[in-house]
């Protein structure tokens, strides 16, 4: 380097005291007297503050250790709740399923299917009476009204047949009565 590049140059500027030192160094006066600067600290006092805070910290890592384990086992009673919940549940969706299974004979659906179903097999039943009497057939294979075997029905087996028929066409009107009072939407309950 030249000297002329190091004239050329202005001189560093002194370093600035930090606000800490500057109000030590600084005397202000107040009526002539001047504040003296604060004693120094007692010999071991920045260890005592060390050790302060390093048990302070301690103390922190220690409670907050606690609150873990803590919060572990609240997290794995809480999980085991969640599993026995879950079984639970399916158990219950389980006998849910069960019990519609069981009640599904019973449903509106299923009452009303056997409902018509009673009406239809009623039906068949009295116009197979009507069609073996007409016949002359005889619950025992004998001929009977004048038919193929040439025998008559006695008044008392006519008596019979006459009660049984009006017995099945009883039955017939009642659930022919039944589901059309279901079809109408007189049957309470079901709807």
């Amino acid at each position: 380097m030249s000297g002329y590049d190091q004239a050329a140059r202005p001189p560093p500027p002194p370093p600035k005291p930090d606000s800490h030192e500057a109000s030590r160094m600084a005397t202000p006066t107040t009526g002539g007297n001047s504040v003296p600067p604060p004693p120094p600290p007692p010999p071991g006092y920045g260890t005592r503050r060390r050790r302060a805070a390093a048990a302070g910290r301690a103390a922190r890592h220690a409670r907050l250790g606690a609150l873990g384990r803590r919060l572990s086992g609240a997290r794995e009673a809480t999980q085991a709740r969640l599993l026995a919940t879950h079984a639970l549940e399916r158990q219950w969706r389980q006998r849910q399923s069960d019990m519609d299974h069981a009640l599904a004979p019973f449903s509106p659906a299923a009452l009303y299917q056997a409902l018509a179903h009673g009406v239809q097999e009623q039906a068949q039943v009295c116009q197979a009476m009507e069609d073996s009497f007409l016949d002359g057939g005889r619950g025992d294979g004998g001929g009977g009204g004048g038919g193929e075997g040439g025998e008559l029905l006695t008044e008392r087996e006519v008596a019979e047949w006459v009660k049984g028929y009006r017995e099945a066409k009883v039955l017939y009107y009642q659930r022919q009565e039944r589901k059309e009072r279901w079809d109408e939407g007189r049957v309470g309950g079901w709807r």
